[in-house]
Formats: structure tokens, sequence, C-alpha cells
């Protein structure tokens, strides 16, 4: 089993930040388009090589996130119409999402079988987001997810940011 961190609350006007292992050794580079569209996140590998890729759809009534794994799409993110709190779904290929993913305690499934989980850690590098990876083929897969999904919640909150003023 290996172990990631992501630092909460990663998103900046930059959008670049590092996905750490347990040793804090930089493993993954996240650099988001700033005042492009669409809007994307490039999740690198320590080459800099691009290994996943998340674009934010325009023009859609809803938010809507695509996730690439090695130039395949893998899920999609979709914010579902509600009144009260916001509703996500997430769409992929044998691939489900368990838990509070909110609030960043879920686990992730292929097929049924989890392949990662991923906690919020309070006394550690920071406030971040402890990642487990229990199948190493899909390690690329479950940190693209991370990350779009902390993309999400960005999203949402600049959204609930601009409509609160």
């Amino acid at each position: 089993m290996k172990q990631f961190y992501i630092k909460q609350k990663v998103f900046s006007l930059s959008g670049k930040f590092t996905v750490k292992d347990s040793a804090e050794n930089d493993v993954y580079y996240v650099e988001g388009s700033f005042m492009k569209i669409p809007k994307t996140f490039s999740l690198m590998n320590p080459e800099r090589e691009e290994v996943a890729l998340i674009t934010k759809k325009t023009f859609s009534f809803l938010p809507k996130f695509f996730v690439e794994v090695n130039g395949q799409e893998r899920l999609t993110i979709q914010k579902e119409f509600s009144f009260l709190k916001a509703r996500y779904r997430i769409e992929g290929t044998g691939i489900q999402v368990q838990g509070n993913w909110w609030d960043m305690n879920f686990q992730i499934l292929q097929h049924g079988e989890v392949v990662g989980q991923v906690s919020k850690e309070w006394f550690t590098w920071g406030d971040s987001y402890k990642v487990e990876i229990l199948d190493e083929e899909m390690e690329t897969v479950v940190i693209a997810i991370v990350v779009a999904i902390d993309c999400v919640k960005s999203d949402q909150s600049a959204a609930a940011a601009g409509g609160a003023g």
C-alpha cells in the first residue's frame, strides 16, 4: 500500500501544487490553466509528463468535469439539480466513490473492489488529505479522482462566494 498527501485548499489563482509521498517527496505535479477556457488541470509525473487531465465542460447548465488518465476518459463528475445541498453524480468505467467525498472521507472502488481511500489528516504536513492506494495499478486514476473532486469543491466554493456578493 502506498500513501500520498494532498494539501488542503490547494487551488490558488496559479493552480499549481504537488502531491507528496509519506517521506514528503514530490511525486505528482498539478498545474491548472489560468484564465483559459475550458479550465483544465494537468497531473504530471516526476518527469513532468502528463498522466491525467481534468477538464471542466464549458457552456453547461450544471457544472461537469471530465477526468482522463493516459489519454482515456475514465469518469465524469456532474452536478445534479437540487435546491438545498450541492449533489454530484460520479460516473466512470467501473469506478465508484463511496462515502462522504464532500468532506474528503471516502473509498474509491473499481468493479466493487476498493482500490484507494481518502481521509482528512489534521496533524500532518499542514491539514491535508491522506490518499491510500491499495491497488498500485490504479495509482494515477485514484490521484486524478482526488484532484478532480477537490477541483469540483473549489469550483463550488468559488461559485458560492461569487453569488454571495
